[in-house]
């Protein structure tokens, strides 16, 4: 028993004369790891990637947010009157009238004979 816990750790199994069947599983290993390490790497920087741009989602959607409350102040009537005050035009005193316009019916063409 220790005599092969010996031969295992001095590595005598990758110089025996079967050695080729050992270092071509080795070697397979080796590809396996290699293989596994960059999909990892892969993997995780699309993770990256993701929460990134997740991020970048919720600043534009607070950016969306403050601008749109901005609009509805600009568009309030107040802040209008305000703004337009400073260059001397003032609300009408007087309310607007609305115009109907009535469609005339016009007989077709070929009813006329």
């Amino acid at each position: 028993m220790s005599n092969k816990f010996y031969s295992i750790l001095k590595a005598r199994f990758l110089v025996n004369e079967d050695a080729f069947k050992n270092w071509r599983f080795i070697l397979f290993l080796l590809v396996l790891a290699i293989i596994m390490i960059a999909n990892t790497h892969s993997y995780e920087k699309k993770v990256f990637r993701i929460a990134e741009l997740n991020n970048e989602v919720k600043e534009l959607r607070s950016e969306f947010v403050d601008r749109r409350s901005e609009l509805m102040k600009l568009k309030m009537e107040s802040t209008v009157a305000t703004k337009m005050a400073e260059k001397e035009i003032f609300p009408s005193s007087v309310p607007p009238k609305k115009i109907k316009v009535v469609e005339e019916k016009k007989e077709p063409w070929y009813k006329l004979w």
